[in-house]
């Protein structure tokens, strides 16, 4: 595959690669692992480094990926974000939706440990989930998930395979949040022994085990023999006898890795090897076909514009002209030019594709002859007679910002982008300061009432995510409802009128949804995709 690999990128990395090369010579010398043949052993690089292996701080997508595969909860998320049973192997849930009761599995024990004493484990009791979700709430622990525990009364282990969660209130996606990360069941012995250090020597009851981690430089997980979970046709999971993560620091050195065929797996499409490896359509180039496979599904991410609807702007207040924006620029040119066809233009509402509650048809497509028409009708009604706004961004998505001002230039809008840090443009969103600013919101649960949050008028910024300041007194109501619902179709109905409602005011411009990419070496098969981008590794194949 080094043909494969243009030589400006070669030339480039050289240098890194022979310093990465003597650190992977350091790391293997005495290495049992080495034993391990190759197609049992599933190699992937987190250029984000790693913070934690503690679920309770699993915040990140790196920490995410890598506790999945020690770590499990009460429940699980399928690829089609519906839940599942996992160390809970049934549960009901009161009439009123505030008392959930979950019958657990009586074979589920916790990864070797010498704590355990004489067995070297034990099987997983209610007691671990009680301790383990109470341990979110814990203060001087400072745990990013605390949250997920807000609405909850209190956790009782009833007996040992029984536990009992009873909400404040209603909140009917209270399971989606149970298959986050941090709701993960952990030993209290093994936890108070290793205290915050626990965060390097994690014991759960997941796929893999942990067996070594040297920060920055390489991770190691080993198959969990005593896993309990099998596939279709009763064969014990995972198949992997071994997972290796290397800590390569930027996206183009690591794609020249997976070229040249050392690491397995890449996720996402950087600009550094975009148009390396795809088509301006979004295909694999015909030199990577033969060894490289392309996953592609909808991620739980909407992009967009975002007016400040408290602003005293005129363009700003002007429904006319909010929806002049919406329709005037072509969202599919710009995903083929942008970003080779990766991502979903959005011609539907806030809630993205891929997430129960999305519809197609309630939002704008490019006409830009009904954009001139409103945008004199905005006009004739104001008397401005050369519309003008201001697009804040961070540079990153520049190039988004600057194609959407040369087309609404062709409507009649004046339009100025600024670039700011990131940093910067938070905290201005978040206190008012910017009348148009470039968004994105990815789930923090799969659940739509995640995105619609940003609409409820007691949400508003900066207590809240609602940054437009959007008010409404009918979604208000609406949104209240909805948390009585416990229909799963019902909430949806409810969810897509609030979407349409939001849609018809017109507070933003969704821009694309984007899209999970995935590159495999053909020898993987099982990987497959989801819109959390979760990696779940217990049903992966390597070949020779």
């Amino acid at each position: 595959m080094n043909s494969l690999v243009n030589d400006d990128i070669k030339k480039y990395f050289r240098q890194s690669l022979i310093i990465l090369s003597l650190s992977l010579l350091c790391i293997s010398c005495g290495n049992p692992n080495n034993s391990i043949k190759d197609h049992l052993v599933f190699r992937y690089n987190e250029h984000k480094n790693i913070g934690s292996l503690d679920p309770a701080f699993a915040k990140d997508n790196a920490d995410i990926w890598a506790t999945n595969q020690l770590f499990n909860g009460l429940v699980q998320m399928d690829e089609q974000l519906k839940v599942q049973p996992c160390i809970a192997k049934q549960w009901t849930i009161s009439e009123d939706g505030t008392t959930y009761r979950f019958a657990l599995r009586n074979d589920v024990t916790f990864h070797k440990h010498q704590l355990f004493g004489k067995d070297s484990t034990r099987t997983v009791t209610a007691g671990d989930f009680e301790f383990s979700l109470g341990r979110l709430t814990d203060k001087t622990l400072a745990s990013p998930g605390s949250f997920t525990m807000n609405r909850v009364d209190h956790v009782k282990a009833v007996n040992d395979t029984l536990l009992e969660i009873k909400l404040k209130q209603a909140f009917p996606a209270f399971l989606g949040l149970l298959t986050m990360k941090y709701c993960s069941v952990v030993p209290q012995e093994i936890v108070e022994q290793y205290a915050n250090d626990f965060r390097a020597h994690p014991i759960g009851t997941g796929p893999f085990r942990f067996k070594r981690w040297e920060e920055n430089l390489k991770l190691v997980f080993r198959r969990n023999d005593d896993y309990f979970e099998t596939d279709s046709v009763g064969n014990k999971l995972p198949y992997l006898e071994a997972v290796s993560i290397t800590f390569l620091p930027d996206k183009q050195s690591e794609f020249l890795q997976f070229a040249q065929g050392n690491i397995d797996f890449v996720s996402g499409l950087d600009a550094s090897y975009k148009d390396e490896i795809l088509t301006a359509t979004g295909d694999l180039r015909q030199q990577y076909a033969g060894a490289v496979n392309m996953i592609r599904g909808p991620y739980l991410n909407t992009e967009y514009l975002a007016f400040y609807m408290d602003s005293d702007v005129s363009e700003m207040q002007s429904q006319v002209l909010r929806k002049a924006v919406n329709y005037g620029f072509d969202k599919q040119k710009m995903m083929t030019y942008l970003r080779n066809g990766i991502g979903i233009p959005a011609t539907g509402g806030f809630i993205p594709k891929g997430l129960p509650g999305y519809d197609a048809h309630i939002g704008y497509s490019f006409q830009p002859e009904k954009a001139k028409q409103l945008v004199e009708q905005f006009k004739d009604e104001t008397g401005n007679t050369q519309p003008e706004i201001t697009i804040t961004t961070t540079g990153n998505y520049l190039s988004f910002c600057e194609y959407i001002q040369r087309e609404l230039q062709k409507i009649g809008i004046l339009v100025n982008v600024d670039v700011i840090p990131a940093a910067t443009l938070k905290d201005a969103k978040a206190n008012g300061k910017l009348d148009l600013f470039r968004a994105s919101w990815v789930a923090d649960y799969p659940d739509a009432e995640n995105y619609l949050s940003l609409y409820y008028s007691k949400n508003f910024a900066p207590n809240g995510p609602n940054y437009t300041h959007f008010k409404n007194e009918q979604f208000d109501d609406l949104y209240q409802r909805s948390f009585s619902v416990t229909d799963t179709k019902q909430r949806e109905s409810l969810y897509r009128k609030m979407d349409s409602l939001v849609m018809s005011q017109t507070p933003v411009v969704p821009l694309f949804y984007d899209e999970v990419v995935r590159f495999t070496r053909k020898e993987v098969s099982g990987l497959g995709i989801n819109p959390i981008n979760l990696l779940d590794l217990k049903r992966v194949r390597k070949t020779d």
